[in-house]
């Protein structure tokens, strides 16, 4: 784990209400890559009983925001899309791991596998983050 990627994801961590809602977990970061784990509860489900999509998707966007702000850089995700390929169930722990694909001064590519302990793959996300010339103190 990367000093420097920890002490930005804790701090923006305090201010992310929403990601601190989700229960995520920080299990890893580096600039660059990150692994969160959270799991599933009862609200995140939809009408089938499964974990409604906005939250796998959730998951995935928190991991993309800290791998590419752990550069120390602010970055905005100005692209995103995922595809689901299994359900995720009340219950289930599930990680996302977000690995840099491209990065430039301006523009970053990252995917994000999101999977089950088991290590069944539940959803890749794909994101483009816009870097910003606003580093982190």
């Amino acid at each position: 784990m990367s000093k420097k990627a920890d002490k930005i994801v804790r701090s923006m961590m305090q201010k992310d209400l929403f990601s601190q809602w989700l229960g995520i977990e920080v299990v890893n970061v580096s600039p660059g890559s990150c692994l969160l784990k959270m799991i599933i509860r009862k609200e995140m489900l939809n009408g089938f009983d499964i974990a409604h999509g906005g939250i796998a998707y959730s998951l995935a966007d928190s991991a993309l925001a800290f791998a590419a702000n752990g550069h120390g850089r602010q970055s905005l995700s100005i692209e995103t899309s995922i595809a689901y390929f299994n359900k995720i169930t009340e219950g289930e722990v599930i990680l996302a791991e977000a690995t840099e694909i491209h990065k430039t001064n301006k523009i970053a590519k990252y995917n994000v596998e999101v999977f089950s302990l088991s290590g069944e793959k539940k959803a890749l996300f794909s994101g483009t983050v816009y870097r910003t010339s606003t580093a982190f103190d």
